[in-house]
């Protein structure tokens, strides 16, 4: 339903990231080589990168079509980034609060993309919210399946968890609501990127020590690029690139076995209480 990518590395023009590249995310808005949902990406564009000395990144968006906006190409020609987060996007619903619903999300640190869908919604993810803070829920940026689950991510960052704990167990936990779900998650602080495989494509590009671009494709024909399995996790730096295979939610949430003394039938001595 859209496609989006993020950039660690040396500082970058984000034209070099986003629009020079010959088949760069700005192509992909209206000629995506390798997108499975949807044909065209011209439902809005973000694109969110850190300047020098702040840790808090800056947002350029609109609800319009990325290749409509005539200040975008000046704007990417003069600012230099050394993290940049990016998406162009198909709404899964049409007229969804404009370009607030265009990623890329932000919050402290932090910027967020989904490139996906959740099938049902907003009835399916309905029981979820009960789990959030009410100022996260009505602080919503948009009334669309991403900003929730967004939401839901943040408020595991915000509770502590690794970026990686956090992509992965909102995950497991939208598609476990939502079984056909799509939940390809793209998640940036400025110095890692972390994102997810799960249903729809991604890959990564790596040059270890000097730069590391994830995007939902390729954006030439370099023969570095790598694709992701599907139902994995990434991790990456600058430096490196890990990959760990997710559990599917029934095995996720699937009770431990139990020990073999009670699988035998014998009983289980109860723990003596701790002083």
């Amino acid at each position: 339903m859209c496609r989006h990518l993020a950039y660690v590395g040396p500082p970058e023009p984000l034209g070099r990231i986003l629009v020079e590249p010959p088949h760069s995310l700005y192509r992909q808005s209206w000629a995506p080589r390798r997108q499975r949902h949807g044909t065209v990406n011209a439902d809005g564009f973000g694109v969110g990168w850190y300047a020098d000395g702040d840790p808090v990144p800056a947002r350029y968006r609109r609800a319009g079509p990325i290749w409509a906006d005539q200040s975008l190409t000046d704007l990417a020609r003069v600012v230099r980034s050394r993290a940049v987060l990016a998406a162009v996007r198909d709404a899964t619903l049409a007229g969804a609060d404009a370009e607030a619903a265009a990623a890329p999300f932000a919050a402290d640190t932090w910027l967020f993309s989904h490139n996906g869908a959740v099938p049902g919604w907003p009835g399916s993810l309905a029981h979820l919210v009960a789990g959030l803070p009410a100022t996260d829920v009505l602080s919503l940026e948009a009334r669309n399946d991403s900003a929730l689950v967004w939401a839901l991510v943040l408020a595991r960052l915000r509770g502590g968890d690794e970026e990686g704990q956090a992509l992965a167990d909102t995950v497991l936990e939208v598609a476990a609501a939502a079984p056909a779900a799509r939940l390809n998650l793209l998640l940036t602080n400025g110095e890692t990127i972390t994102a997810t495989a799960w249903g729809d494509t991604l890959w990564y590009l790596s040059e270890p020590g000097r730069r590391t671009v994830v995007a939902s494709e390729p954006y030439d024909d370099d023969p570095r690029w790598q694709e992701v399995p599907d139902r994995t996790l990434l991790a990456a730096s600058r430096t490196d690139v890990l990959l760990t295979p997710l559990k599917e939610p029934s095995d996720a949430l699937a009770p431990a076995p139990a020990p073999d003394s009670a699988r035998a039938g014998a009983s289980v001595p109860p723990k003596e209480p701790s002083t």
